[in-house]
């Protein structure tokens, strides 16, 4: 069985494309073109689920058209529209280039200075300038915390955890 903390969110299906069984794939991560994968795991009944990549081919810088292993018709493809698409973190790590954002989502954040986890990262906005690292901390809170390089002073991937050098008072905002 596939366990969500060995997988990360790259992207989201949406609706079939032709005939055949294919399917629209926007994803915020191209990790599955940039490492040698053979498959994606999709969510479908709350289960993690791999499916073989058949082939695909990109429309734009966030758009695929995706065939997956055993969909080969509208039916059965719009059966997985609005599923979760995820990729196998152990493969990601083979990935020469840097850590993408989606890959540290589930993530915990740790103060070093007060030497406590602050929360687990439940998202990250990348849509400005300025990234934010959005923080579901243990009593239920929600903190956005600006993802500055500087403020990062180690990334563990093997813990998933990232530590940080949080300017004082910054969580009692």
């Amino acid at each position: 069985m596939i366990k969500q903390e060995d997988v990360y969110k790259i992207g989201r299906l949406g609706k079939p494309h032709g005939v055949r069984g294919e399917l629209s794939f926007m994803f915020s991560d191209d990790v599955f073109d940039r490492v040698d994968a053979d498959y994606l795991i999709v969510e479908t009944e709350g289960i993690l689920v791999p499916f073989f990549i058949e082939e695909y081919r990109f429309r734009s810088g966030e758009t695929a058209l995706l065939k997956l292993e055993g969909i080969s018709t509208v039916e059965r493809a719009r059966e997985l529209t609005n599923s979760d698409v995820f990729f196998p973190r152990r493969l990601a790590q083979n990935d020469d280039e840097e850590m993408t954002w989606a890959q540290i989502v589930g993530f915990r954040l740790v103060d070093e200075q007060l030497g406590k986890v602050v929360g687990s990262i439940s998202s990250v906005d990348d849509s400005t300038e300025n990234v934010l690292f959005d923080v579901a901390t243990p009593d239920g809170k929600n903190l956005l915390i600006p993802a500055a390089e500087d403020w990062i002073s180690d990334v563990d991937t093997e813990k998933r955890e990232i530590r940080m050098r949080l300017p004082e008072g910054l969580l009692d905002l």
